[in-house]
């Protein structure tokens, strides 16, 4: 059996239980650690990969950042470097199995940064099978060498697909309200990260009070935000690489919970209008704005199928919160939740078979996930508060807001299992997360055709 289809089916077992770069295949010839991940209810054992250190500049660092986007996956478990017994590879050789096999590395990965005459540096790597002394890949990044905490993410993301044969996340970015200050004087900013916290830049000065950003699944580039004046509430949209900030307009009344459709042609959100709230859609392209929903209840929190065709929102017209789901001209409105408790903030899966949400109940808040009929309800991470659930790029990933008692709002993360349930990265108090899609396509040829290669 191959090692890929293994690790496959032990991860759809365990989901089932409950810049721009140049790329080509590779020849033959600092980072920060989650603050806590969290892998309960007897979960299948990780995988034991070695990730050893690169050769050339900034090698070690990248190979930290490889090693704590698997460890934060929650399928992996990356060995102590001080465990290797051979060291001194290089990608011209094939590792010495036996010595790999004999500290239980089931899978082996190592590579160079190398410097090209135009100051570009290669980022090759090979990734082999030690049990069955195959290679499972082999590739090379071309890139600036300052983008080499990104061409980590790339290699973790290479490593993620070839081995769960799962698309990737790490190669992603986070949009989320940066919260500071006291309750009383407190300071909401637009902030951005990578993925796993790092680099964080905030896009707004702190005059406005920020909610719900969301990416263009369409364009990870392209933002949406809303920002809360003192007589005034405005949607923005934003474009990331070149700057440019523009309003949508000015509503009569107050506008909630914009999202781009998944073509990014689309724009539906709230208004709050002569104490009614419906859904609506623009058309970006024209400005023109179609009302949707026409109901005395409170309509809002809207959320495109991937195909665009339908619309998930939340409406307490019945009399309480509850998820409905309608065609995307607003017609066949019809309820999907059936359990009790107040449901919020739905959210389609990328992948278009799961629809995420925020439940009240009970006295808690849950993160959980059900079928786009409403079948399959599953409650995947329980705690005092929590809301706001943003799918990873993959679909197998959610990112929440989590706050203790009497403690800070957090960014979380919990995988479709419920298992494996992480801190993210970002040490401050955020809060409305967003995960992009992957900035770049995966690579589709692994380079893993050689003699040497994994049998099919």
């Amino acid at each position: 059996m191959r090692l890929n289809r293994l690790l496959a089916s032990v991860a759809i077992l365990a989901m089932t239980v409950s810049a721009a770069t140049a790329q080509t295949p590779a020849g033959p010839p600092q980072s920060q650690e989650p603050e806590e991940v969290i892998i309960d209810q007897g979960v299948l054992r990780p995988f034991q990969i070695a990730v050893a250190d690169f050769d050339g500049q900034n090698g070690a660092d990248l190979s930290q950042v490889i090693r704590a986007d698997l460890r934060r996956s929650g399928y992996f478990e990356p060995l102590d470097p001080a465990s290797f017994v051979e060291t001194g590879l290089t990608v011209a050789n094939a590792p010495n199995f036996p010595q790999w096999t004999s500290i239980g590395a089931q899978a082996v990965l190592y590579g160079s940064v190398t410097r090209r005459p135009d100051n570009r540096h290669d980022f090759g790597f090979r990734l082999y099978d030690p049990y069955r002394q195959c290679q499972l890949a082999s590739y090379r990044f071309t890139a600036t060498l300052e983008q080499w905490r990104r061409i980590g993410h790339k290699i973790a993301d290479v490593v993620y697909q070839r081995m769960t044969g799962e698309a990737g996340l790490f190669d992603s970015r986070v949009l989320f309200v940066s919260e500071s200050g006291t309750q009383l004087n407190r300071l909401s900013r637009l902030a951005i990260s990578d993925q796993d916290g790092f680099d964080p830049v905030f896009l707004t000065d702190g005059a406005e009070i920020i909610m719900s950003p969301r990416f263009s699944l369409n364009d990870p580039n392209e933002i949406t935000f809303v920002a809360l004046g003192k007589d005034y509430s405005r949607i923005y949209l934003k474009n990331l690489s070149t700057g440019r900030t523009e309003s949508l307009g000015e509503f009569d009344g107050q506008v909630l919970a914009p999202r781009f459709s998944n073509d990014g042609s689309k724009m539906a959100f709230s208004i709050i209008r002569g104490g009614n709230t419906d859904v609506y859609v623009m058309d970006l392209a024209s400005r023109q704005v179609r009302r949707l929903t026409n109901d005395p209840g409170i309509d809002t929190s809207p959320s495109f199928s991937p195909d665009n065709s339908q619309i998930v929102f939340t409406s307490d017209r019945s009399g309480s919160a509850r998820l409905y789901v309608m065609r995307a001209d607003g017609s066949g409105q019809r309820p999907i939740s059936r359990g009790g408790g107040i449901y919020t903030a739905p959210n389609w899966s990328p992948r278009g078979d799961l629809i995420a949400f925020t439940k009240q109940g009970g006295g808690r808040f849950s993160t959980g996930v059900m079928r786009p009929d409403g079948t399959g309800e599953r409650i995947l991470s329980s705690s005092y508060f929590e809301e706001g659930p943003s799918w990873a790029p993959n679909g197998r990933y959610i990112m929440f807001a989590r706050q203790s008692p009497g403690g800070d709002t957090r960014l979380w993360t919990v995988d479709l299992s419920g298992r494996v349930v992480s801190q993210a990265g970002y040490a401050g108090r955020g809060s409305d997360p967003a995960w992009s899609p992957l900035l770049d396509e995966q690579p589709s040829n692994l380079g893993a055709g050689g003699p040497d290669s994994c049998s099919t």
